[in-house]
């Protein structure tokens, strides 16, 4: 009975230090793999629509600048403003109409007042490349000045890009003319140079 045992405790001995020995050798065997990241998809690009045909309104600031056809009037200041209109594309032509709005404070010198305002009434005329219009625009311009309002003609180009359908950016440049202005006899220049936020419809 006791050599039954003590065989019994060499055979649980032996088996013990084969299964140490090869679990031993399974580690050293392992191999650890380096975890796999995999990046975040990027965002999909917004699809932007590039058919102007709507309404639209926004918000401008820019500058206009002021001089006399004799030197003697002349002035300088910060306009901002609103403005509303309505495009149509034909394909790749895009014809549209606007109404917009300066207020400024512009000190001319010489007895002729100051200019508080401009509103003016346009005609668009200009080409489709997508997300962005280039166009030319003329129309009508009135000028409010401390010593009577004066009308006159203005013409000048333009450009709008759609960030999205909705909203736009842009910038535009406009040249006035405006004759006798306040009786003085002094013909006005006036350029304004602006840019544009809108919200299309």
């Amino acid at each position: 009975m006791k050599r039954t045992t003590k065989i019994a405790s060499i055979a649980l001995i032996a088996s013990s230090a084969f299964a140490g020995a090869a679990a031993a050798g399974s580690l050293e065997n392992t191999t650890v793999e380096a975890p796999v990241f995999t990046p975040a998809p990027m965002p999909a690009p917004v699809a932007v629509d590039g058919n102007w045909t709507g309404f639209y309104t926004g918000l401008q600031v820019g500058k206009t600048d002021i001089d006399s056809d004799s030197g003697t009037l002349d002035g300088d200041d910060t306009s901002y403003g609103f403005h509303a209109g309505y495009d149509y594309d034909f394909g790749k032509f895009v014809l549209g109409g606007e109404l917009d709005y300066d207020k400024t404070d512009i000190d001319l010198g010489g007895g002729a007042g100051d200019v508080d305002s401009v509103a003016r009434a346009k005609v668009k005329a200009g080409y489709d490349f997508g997300n962005t219009l280039v166009y030319a625009t003329a129309g009508a311009a009135r000028a409010d000045t401390s010593v009577g309002d004066e009308t006159g003609p203005f013409a000048g180009l333009g450009v709008t890009y759609k960030v999205t359908d909705r909203y736009t950016v842009g910038g535009e440049v406009l040249q006035h003319k405006f004759d006798d202005v306040g009786g003085t006899g002094d013909d006005l220049d006036a350029t304004t140079i602006s840019l544009r936020g809108s919200m299309r419809f």
